[in-house]
């Protein structure tokens, strides 16, 4: 990738595509975990390729450059969220999760997929972060702006969060209610 980011950084628009669309499923997974509304994903996905390709030529280390996309797409979505906290939409429901497969192992994923989006913002996004993008720790703390102790501290609360439900839905008395 960091040879595709060099060209792309010499002007070829191609290039600069191609990283896109490398890491357009991460990034949008991403956007959907802050956002969780397919259009505001795509409004945020837009503004975030923007505007990194009208600074691409500002990344010093085009090593870094997934980690630097991941920041402004983190921004550009908590952009939106403060705009649409700002807005009152009357008829806004919440999502109801799709229908599963019929295996079982898709029921489960689609449970702790929901768990996981029921956890607060700080959390949801370092799981994510951690676990969907396979980022480091230190680099997670990079991305957010906190130190690695925050970052392993969030982790850590998320996943006694997410393994108390997990325990307590095994046991058959948990609803999402209570994360």
């Amino acid at each position: 990738m960091e040879l595709e980011v060099k060209k792309a950084q010499r002007g070829d628009l191609d290039a600069f595509v191609r990283i896109i669309r490398e890491l357009e499923p991460r990034l949008y997974s991403l956007a959907k975990s802050i956002l969780r509304r397919d259009e505001d994903c795509a409004d945020a996905m837009q503004e975030a390729t923007l505007k990194a390709y009208k600074s691409l030529t500002s990344l010093k280390k085009p090593e870094f450059f997934r980690t630097w996309i991941i920041r402004i797409l983190i921004n550009e979505c908590n952009q939106l969220l403060r705009n649409r906290q700002r807005t009152v939409v009357m008829d806004e429901l919440p999502e109801a999760s799709g229908e599963a497969g019929a295996y079982y192992q898709d029921y489960q994923k689609i449970d702790l997929e929901e768990a996981v989006n029921r956890l607060d913002e700080n959390l949801r996004i370092v799981i994510h972060l951690f676990y969907y993008q396979d980022l480091p720790i230190k680099q997670i703390s990079e991305v957010l702006g906190i130190s690695e102790g925050a970052v392993r501290a969030r982790l850590h609360r998320a996943r006694g969060i997410l393994a108390d439900w997990v325990k307590k839905r095994k046991e058959g008395g948990l609803s999402y209610e209570s994360i």
